[in-house]
């Protein structure tokens, strides 16, 4: 019987990103405070209760364990305009991730992480080594603005070549490098503690906010995910809502990071310094 109920929590765990700690939050978002950029991409629903948006937290980190957001440019963000370009939109300039916690800028090196950018195939794996890393990065409270530097072009991730290079797909990875790893405190998006608490969902200028979430979203898959010590999983782990008690997180639906990328859209680039004949060779 042990053994049966063992195998059953085993199964649990492996069905979605269950075992971590969660708490709900309200935060404002930045608006017209963020740095100046061609346009900018994310997932998260964004939900005006009236003038703030709840989010969870999840907090619990093991050393070594990876969370990490798929784009695929081209795709329409939520909580936007128009979607970016993705014949021209090549290039990361900067991330922004939401941390409830903030103990990195108080006590550096004990709840430090490092962002890492890979290419990614369909199902939001990583497709060779990683084409940028921060480096050991403690994150503060509330919305993070992480520099790209030196801007890091995708060409290298775009999925369509013909007639011209577009829709490049790339994973943000964070990694857990501290010496105590139980914070960062993630922030992800939350649908059920408005829709219980009877909170009006607003349709401001973004996808309305799907209750409850699809398990795809408005698109072919989930976007954020749990990959485990290293990639342990791969296809990753979907988080669950915080509400959600099942197994299959059918009453609330998954979650999303509230994670954003901020891209400039100039056209394909290089990463290194190229020949002309390289140069060309980008667009064939």
């Amino acid at each position: 019987m042990k053994v049966c109920a063992l195998l059953i929590a085993l199964l649990l765990l492996a069905s979605s990103a269950h075992a971590f700690e969660t708490k709900a939050y309200t935060m404002r978002d930045d608006f017209r405070t963020d740095p100046l950029s061609d346009c900018y991409m994310n997932y998260y629903y964004y939900i005006p209760c009236p003038t703030y948006s709840w989010f969870w937290s999840f907090y619990g980190w093991s050393q070594g364990d990876v969370i990490g957001t798929c784009f695929s440019i081209g795709d329409l963000s939520t909580f936007t305009g128009a979607a970016c370009d993705p014949q021209l939109c090549f290039r990361i300039d900067q991330l922004r991730v939401l941390d409830f916690a903030g103990y990195g800028t108080l006590y550096p090196g004990l709840f430090t992480v490092e962002f890492k950018i890979y290419c990614a195939d369909e199902q939001g794996c990583p497709v060779g080594e990683a084409m940028w890393s921060s480096g050991p990065y403690e994150t503060g409270f509330a919305w993070n603005y992480v520099p790209v530097v030196p801007p890091l072009c995708l060409p290298d991730c775009a999925t369509q070549v013909d007639p011209v290079l577009s829709h490049p797909v790339v994973l943000v990875t964070a990694t857990m490098v501290g010496t105590d790893c139980t914070y960062p405190s993630w922030g992800f998006d939350n649908i059920s503690t408005p829709y219980t608490g009877a909170c009006e969902f607003h349709d401001y200028s973004c996808l309305p906010a799907l209750y409850p979430r699809p398990d795809a979203g408005h698109y072919e898959t989930m976007h954020t995910g749990y990959y485990g010590p290293g990639f342990t999983y791969c296809p990753p782990l979907w988080f669950c809502d915080g509400l959600d008690t099942t197994p299959d997180c059918g009453r609330f639906g998954h979650v999303e990071a509230a994670w954003r990328v901020y891209l400039g859209c100039l056209g394909p680039c290089h990463n290194a310094p190229s020949t002309w004949g390289t140069i060309k060779g980008m667009y064939r």
